[in-house]
């Protein structure tokens, strides 16, 4: 049976007021009867409800997480990273994943806000919710435009997709394809696409941009390309592997390029070349910047862009 509030209460020997006042840290109590009453919370196993607390004004040391999926190794690792981080400053964290779909990061949203959450961090792709227009409580955004008042930050995803092009034109690739992620928002991720085709046009190449939602890949690849700018790691290595099926070779009778790095892909795929996020250095901007709402609401935070580096 779960303990309540009385039973620390009663085998304290003081009133339910008071272990609440200890729970809180508020008012003057003296040290015997703040010891009483953890010594009863230990005994009974009582775990204060933080949530709870943040609806009587409190903070709850609760942060929100929304992100699109966690089946990309990129998204698992940088929220198990901000996880890690938030609970070496104090926090929790309650993982939601919206799974791309606006229903789904609604009633997210909803609950979150209902628990008196401290702040929110989302990766959300849903970026026409008009709920991000209207919520009070602090939110950062990761690589996505949500809000005019909703600080970004984002590794610079327009260095990554020169990047990207600069390593298949060293690789002298001729026919070069572009996937193109049909994300029609004004968000940092579409920089990606812009930095490879202004690098391409510089350069005076062709390439063939590829809409991803009209790619099948193993009608498409290898054709006629031997270079290939992939929207994600994951997607490069499903592409490479048709080529590999035909006994071409990476690195020598094609290239291609990912993106992300995440260190479950470097350990698996140490042969992929690929744009690296900061995954650790994003979780910690995302946090500075979050708290820094938290404790300072009507501060004026701004977004952050962090660098890029590329794995061959």
């Amino acid at each position: 049976m779960v303990a309540k509030l009385k039973d620390v209460a009663q085998l304290a020997g003081v009133s339910v007021t008071t272990v609440s006042r200890v729970i809180n840290n508020y008012g003057s109590l003296s040290a015997k009867t703040i010891k009483k009453v953890h010594e009863a919370m230990r005994e009974l196993n009582y775990q204060p409800n933080a949530l709870a607390r943040a609806m009587q004004g409190k903070p709850s040391k609760f942060v929100g997480l929304i992100f699109p999926n966690l089946t990309n190794p990129f998204f698992a690792e940088l929220v198990n990273e901000l996880e890690r981080q938030l609970f070496n400053q104090g926090y929790k964290a309650i993982i939601a994943s919206s799974a791309e779909n606006p229903e789904i990061e609604h009633e997210y949203l909803s609950m979150l806000m209902a628990n008196q959450v401290d702040g929110i961090i989302s990766g959300s792709h849903n970026l026409d919710i008009a709920e991000y227009h209207q919520i009070s409580a602090p939110i950062v955004s990761f690589d996505r435009y949500l809000a005019d008042n909703i600080p970004i930050v984002a590794s610079d995803s327009y260095r990554g997709g020169q990047l990207a092009v600069e390593y298949l034109l060293r690789k002298n690739a001729r026919h070069i394809a572009v996937i193109v992620d049909e994300d029609t928002s004004a968000s940092p991720t579409l920089n990606r696409l812009q930095g490879a085709l202004d690098r391409l046009t510089e350069m005076h190449r062709s390439f063939d941009p590829l809409a991803l939602g009209d790619l099948d890949f193993s009608t498409t690849f290898p054709g006629i390309y031997d270079g290939v700018v992939a929207s994600n790691d994951v997607q490069a290595l499903e592409i490479a592997a048709i080529y590999q099926q035909q006994g071409l070779r990476m690195g020598q009778d094609f290239f291609i390029t990912g993106y992300d790095g995440s260190q479950l892909i470097r350990c698996i795929a140490p042969q992929l070349p690929t744009v690296i996020q900061p995954i650790p250095k994003l979780a910690a901007a995302l946090i500075k910047t979050l708290l820094k709402r938290v404790t300072e609401p009507t501060a004026a935070v701004s977004s952050v862009t962090l660098s890029v580096e590329f794995h061959e």
